[in-house]
């Protein structure tokens, strides 16, 4: 995969995330899987459980802006962002064959 797609990708993520918009699921494949480290430790799958998380995120922790993107290894991007709480990164990693967020790891940056 593309580095330049996983960047956009990553982008749009983020763009999507600062517009609290549900469109943000469309960059999830069906089989996604969210583990978040921000508070209690909890690890999501499903369309239901990822909506849930996301609607919840965008109102208590929406993204103020850009940090940081780094290209980790091929098809895994880390973003980096400030929100009203603290800084996250979460790390995207894009399944080879969709082109879609396959797992997504996130946590509080020390």
């Amino acid at each position: 995969m593309d580095q330049t797609y996983t960047f956009a990708a990553a982008l749009n993520w983020l763009d999507y995330y600062k517009a609290g918009s549900l469109e943000l699921l469309d960059l999830y494949s069906e089989d996604a899987a969210i583990t978040c480290g921000c508070g209690t430790r909890q690890v999501l799958s499903g369309r239901r459980s990822l909506r849930s998380y996301w609607v919840d995120r965008f109102e208590q922790k929406p993204v103020v802006d850009l940090i940081d993107l780094e290209d980790w290894l091929a098809g895994v991007v880390a973003v980096s962002y400030r929100t009203k709480i603290d800084v996250v990164r979460s790390v995207l990693t894009f399944d080879a064959h969709t082109g879609l967020i396959w797992i997504q790891r996130c946590g509080p940056l020390s």
